[in-house]
């Protein structure tokens, strides 16, 4: 006889299509899983990332917001992108009470992080704009030393930009290459440039590069993030620490929101956009948003 039964979702986030952006299944933990269920379930789906929705009295929820766990196959995560935008959508049309005025409040291991989320019309997708923390900037590195870990030259690193780790939540190091021919050669050598990374307080490289052809307001980029020895379709958390990177460099303006594609390379084009504020010496107000298209729904049967 089955004990649990519980309720999932996977959806498509920073897409409106569906079998486009980056895969992510939603749990509904109804039944007080432990750490160790929660991580096999995530084996399990074998996605980048599953979510669980573990909901509180309404009372606690209001105060501190609906509480959410983020697990790769391997490990639990602080913080996320791509899985906050998702299970906000899912509290959304779901659950309309964690709704209010328009914003769903996530409580993750890295602090509460707030979701708004809008319908749009003709579009079965769902429009969710995350706040994320203030980044935190930590070492610039040194170009010579990040070219050949990411298996380029470091004539392809743009030199009027250096590579510098950046956290809003989950620490990554930011690499401005200066095309997308450049881009397109990416391979990160995983072995050592996880130790390498590990030594200077990051976790990945995020690769970004400028697209030939600009959007209207003059800023399109696209982006890589490979990772344990495959590709990531999108990634938020480290996207919310690439904008910020760009606005305190100077090379995004102060609160104008820029287009970043990801995933392309891999057939699961992604569409992120990105915002940030620069006060003084503080980058502030990063907002990474996209939107979110329902795929499946379905249940665990666990014993």
């Amino acid at each position: 006889m089955m004990a649990a039964n519980l309720e999932y979702f996977l959806l498509d986030v920073f897409t409106e299509e569906p079998l486009k952006g980056n895969p992510l299944a939603v749990v509904m933990n109804t039944c007080g899983l432990e750490t160790a269920q929660m991580q096999a379930i995530a084996r399990e789906f074998n996605l980048s990332e599953t979510t669980f929705i573990e909901r509180r009295s309404p009372e606690v929820e209001r105060a501190e917001g609906v509480r959410v766990r983020i697990f790769t196959p391997r490990e639990e995560l602080p913080f996320a992108g791509h899985p906050t935008l998702g299970t906000a959508s899912v509290l959304a049309e779901f659950m309309p009470e964690t709704l209010l005025d328009g914003i769903v409040r996530l409580a993750l291991n890295v602090g509460p992080v707030p979701v708004r989320v809008e319908g749009r019309a003709g579009s079965t997708s769902l429009f969710g704009e995350m706040t994320q923390r203030d980044p935190e900037f930590g070492l610039e590195l040194n170009a010579p030393e990040v070219a050949p870990l990411l298996g380029l030259a470091v004539e392809n690193l743009d030199p009027a930009l250096t590579p510098q780790v950046v956290s809003t939540g989950n620490p990554f190091a930011i690499v401005v290459l200066r095309s997308l021919e450049a881009l397109a050669g990416l391979k990160v050598d995983q072995e050592a440039a996880t130790a390498w990374l590990r030594e200077r307080v990051a976790r990945w490289f995020y690769v970004l590069a400028p697209e030939p052809v600009q959007s209207e307001n003059g800023t399109k980029y696209r982006a890589r993030m490979q990772f344990y020895g495959g590709e990531d379709p999108a990634t938020g958390s480290a996207a919310g620490c690439a904008i910020g990177y760009l606005v305190a460099k100077g090379a995004v303006p102060s609160g104008m929101r820029i287009h970043l594609r990801q995933g392309v390379e891999i057939g699961r084009p992604s569409d992120i956009f990105l915002s940030a504020r620069r006060e003084s010496a503080r980058v502030t107000d990063i907002r990474v948003a996209g939107s979110t298209v329902l795929v499946a729904k379905g249940r665990l049967f666990l014993p």
